[in-house]
C-alpha cells in the first residue's frame, strides 16, 4: 500500500525539455491543467501529496520519478543519464531526508534514471537504457542487496525507460507491449499483453488496487479492467511530448 507522493509542478521552461516524440512542443498552460488532474487522482487513491514548485532551471524537472528510488527501507538518490537533469538530485535528496532516515545514492560513473527500475515486492526489475548504464544499475543492485532486497538486470533496445514498455500491477499481473512480451524473466507473471498500437498506455500506475491508465487507448483499458482492477483515465498528451507518462510524474512510497 502508499500513503504518500511528491510530485513537482510542471515549470513555464517545460517546452525545452528533452524530447525524442516528435509530437510539437508542449503546452504550459495544458500541461498545468493536466498536472493538477493527475494529483487529483493521486488524492481519490488515497495518498497525501507534496507538491514541490516548478523550477524553471530544470525544463524536466516535473518528472520526478527519475530523480530517486524510494524502497520500503531506504531512499536512492539516482544520478540521471542526461546531464541537464543532474541538478534535479539536489533538493529531491532534501525533500526526502524529511521521508527517509536512511538515504544511499548513486556516484559517478554510474548513471540511473529510475524510469528504468519496477518493483515487484522486495524486488527490482532495473532496464538498461541510454539513461541507466551498468555501474548504475550495478549499484543500485549492492544497496538493495545491504537492504536484504534485491535487483537483476534487464536489457532492451526500443523504448526509452524499462517502464516505457513494462509495469507491475500487483497480484502478479504484468502489463507488458512489444518486446517485454516475451522476455524471458518476466514469463512467472500472468501478462497483460497491450497491442502495438497502444503501447503509449503499457506505461500505467497501480496504486492501491486502482491503475491510473492514459486517456484514449480502449483497447488497453479494457484488457486491464478485466483483470479485475478499478481505472482512472489521465489526459497527458502535453507530457507524452517529452517522452514522458504517468508513472515519470511522482514518487510514490
Amino acid at each position: 500500500m502508499f500513503s504518500k507522493a511528491i510530485v513537482r509542478v510542471p515549470c513555464k521552461n517545460i517546452m525545452k525539455g528533452i524530447t525524442s516524440a516528435n509530437l510539437g512542443s508542449p503546452d504550459y498552460h495544458l500541461a498545468i491543467s493536466q498536472h493538477r488532474e493527475y494529483v487529483n487522482a493521486l488524492k481519490k487513491c488515497g495518498l497525501d501529496i507534496t507538491i514541490l514548485e516548478a523550477d524553471d532551471d530544470y525544463p524536466d524537472s516535473t518528472f520526478v520519478e527519475d530523480t530517486a528510488l524510494l524502497t520500503p527501507h531506504c531512499a536512492i538518490i539516482t544520478n540521471p543519464g542526461a546531464k541537464t537533469r543532474k541538478g534535479e538530485i539536489i533538493e529531491i535528496k532534501e525533500v526526502l531526508s524529511g521521508f527517509y532516515s536512511k538515504i544511499e545514492n548513486i556516484i559517478e560513473p554510474g548513471t540511473v534514471d529510475a524510469g528504468d527500475i519496477m518493483m515487484v515486492g522486495s524486488h527490482f526489475f532495473i532496464g538498461l537504457s541510454k539513461r541507466t548504464n551498468i555501474e548504475g544499475a550495478r549499484q543500485v543492485i549492492s544497496i538493495l542487496n545491504r537492504y536484504e532486497m534485491t535487483g537483476s538486470i534487464v536489457s532492451f533496445k526500443k523504448v526509452l525507460h524499462l517502464k516505457s514498455g513494462v509495469a507491475y500491477l500487483e497480484n502478479n499481473n504484468l502489463v507488458a507491449s512489444g518486446e517485454f512480451i516475451g522476455k524471458p524473466e518476466f514469463q512467472k507473471y500472468n501478462i497483460l499483453n497491450i497491442e502495438e498500437d497502444e503501447s503509449y498506455a503499457t506505461n500505467c500506475v497501480c496504486i492501491n488496487g486502482i491503475v491510473l491508465i492514459p486517456k484514449g487507448y480502449p483497447k488497453s483499458k479494457s484488457t486491464i479492467e478485466g483483470a479485475g482492477y478499478s481505472t482512472i483515465e489521465l489526459d497527458v498528451s502535453e507530457f507524452r511530448k517529452l517522452d514522458g507518462g504517468l508513472s515519470c510524474l511522482s514518487l510514490r512510497f
